[in-house]
């Protein structure tokens, strides 16, 4: 990681900063955790609301999917500061774990059962998610939380719900958006639009071919697909650029300065939505990066907040 204290003026240097400060909030345990799976990654933290956030009675529910490229190293601890803070402006917040990509070892095989299939680096390295464990967890979850709501966050609405992701997160909240236009054979497609209010994504991965071509993450959107043999082959199943109108609410919430996800990521999604018909929001934030969008000190979360409550409520 750069120093951000040795180049304050540099882009990497302000990334770094901001990455910091994101990341230096203490984690905050949820309320309850519930799991959808067998897996110990197939959990749900529950973040019950601590203030009033809207015109009162049952309040809505706020979905998180993290980021961090698909990754293992990367939990949903890392955004529990933003989960608590969503729950203190009011809203009830669930926030998925979902399998992410195994570590591989030096002969490039998973270092975990059931590995990813995906391309690592030939010395191994961590693998940008888990073909189809990723997808799948992701769409049980979405499919079991109404249950889970009802169950452990008592006075949540969970047919006012909107879904948030953040990078990675923000691509799979795309994604789950619009199982509805998934291939016939889609094992996870749904039949009709799945019940959300909206969808608000941070600095999300929202295309993949772009993202490739511009190497987001460490080319981390090819490894979600298992590299170049499976690329074109897999994308029309996962690639929210490519599964549009969905007819859902949906807000991206992209920071001009970000050097890790890219503007023009998220401009080539709001395109193509243009093209099939549809507008989606495009809220760009001057001077501010990747990670501001959910730091609870920077004045881009309270950004994302409002831009949630237009939904919600």
């Amino acid at each position: 990681m750069p120093d951000a204290a040795a180049e304050p003026d540099t882009a990497a240097g302000r990334a770094a900063a901001e990455e910091t400060s994101a990341l230096s909030h203490p984690a905050v345990d949820p309320d309850a955790t519930a799991g959808y799976g067998d897996h110990p990654d197939q959990v749900i933290d529950f973040y019950a609301p601590r203030g009033a956030g809207g015109p009162g009675g049952p309040v809505p529910v706020v979905v998180v999917l993290h980021g961090g490229s698909w990754r293992a190293p990367y939990d949903r601890r890392h955004v529990s500061p933003f989960a608590d803070f969503l729950a203190r402006r009011g809203f009830a917040v669930a926030s998925v774990e979902y399998r992410r990509g195994a570590q591989e070892g030096p002969g490039g095989g998973s270092g975990e059962a059931g590995g990813s299939g995906g391309a690592g680096s030939a010395g191994g390295g961590p693998v940008a998610g888990r073909w189809p464990d990723t997808f799948a967890d992701v769409a049980a979850a979405l499919d079991a939380l109404p249950a889970l709501v009802r169950r452990h966050l008592p006075g949540a609405d969970p047919r006012r719900t909107v879904l948030t992701g953040h990078s990675a997160g923000g691509h799979l909240a795309l994604w789950a958006a619009a199982r509805h236009l998934l291939p016939a054979d889609a094992a996870w497609r749904l039949d009709r639009p799945a019940p959300l209010r909206g969808v608000v994504v941070l600095a999300p991965i929202a295309d993949l071919e772009v993202a490739r071509e511009l190497r987001v993450c460490g080319g981390a959107a090819l490894e979600l697909l298992g590299g170049e043999e499976h690329f074109e082959e897999r994308r029309p199943y996962v690639d929210p650029a490519l599964l549009l109108p969905t007819g859902i609410a949906t807000t991206l919430v992209q920071g001009r300065a970000d050097v890790d996800v890219p503007q023009a990521v998220a401009e080539a999604y709001a395109d193509a939505a243009a093209k099939a018909g549809e507008v989606v929001g495009l809220t760009l934030l001057e001077d501010v990066g990747h990670f501001p969008l959910i730091d609870p000190a920077a004045d881009a979360c309270a950004v994302v907040a409002e831009e949630i409550a237009q939904l919600a409520w």
